[in-house]
């Protein structure tokens, strides 16, 4: 499994055989069963973690009951809650697995040591963190500008893989979309 990421890693920038020892040495595995909550509002998020297999969302309820997903995550993805983790602080989300997962881990204070310690893991932490932004920035852009077929549509173009495993409901809260217009939508589709 540290394979798996070492070569994920690599693919982003070139690993220093000094680099790939230190992430076999700390990277931790967790195993988290179906509907797990991996991480709670108020739990201060203090890994950062890679999936290797499965599938999770991150939610949040607002005051009046209703549960609105914020992201999707599946193999190949980092899993985390940012604001939490970099700022040290409780979260405001919750993180659920969707399906059966391992993730691989290491703590804030060994991914600093990493930063620290190896120039190239800056270049990947820079490249993984501009993917992101990409992909929240299209995400906000994309509810703020398009009807409701559109949104459902370019996402299904860009995330076919999350359409096929998130559940309606999870998906309609992220799109922004009523639930029964989205379940009309992807009948036309």
């Amino acid at each position: 499994m540290v394979s798996s990421l070492l070569n994920f890693l690599s693919n982003i920038y070139p690993l220093s055989e000094e680099l790939k020892q230190y992430l076999i040495q700390h990277l931790k595995e967790k195993k988290l069963v179906k509907k797990e909550i991996f991480l709670k509002k108020g739990e201060t998020n203090d890994k950062i973690s890679f999936i290797i297999k499965g599938f999770l969302r991150s939610f949040y309820i607002t005051d009046e009951g209703v549960d609105t997903t914020v992201w999707f995550m599946k193999e190949g993805d980092v899993c985390i809650s940012v604001k939490s983790f970099y700022e040290k602080i409780p979260s405001e989300e919750y993180i659920q697995a969707q399906e059966d997962c391992i993730l691989l881990y290491v703590t804030y204070d060994e991914l600093e040591e990493a930063y620290n310690c190896f120039q190239e893991f800056n270049i990947i932490g820079r490249k993984l963190t501009e993917k992101y932004y990409v992909l929240s920035e299209e995400r906000l852009f994309g509810i703020r500008n398009k009807k409701a077929k559109d949104r459902y549509s370019f996402f299904l173009k860009h995330h076919p893989e999350i359409v096929q495993r998130a559940l309606v409901q999870h998906m309609a809260t992220y799109l922004d979309i009523e639930k029964s217009r989205l379940s009309k939508i992807r009948a036309q589709n």
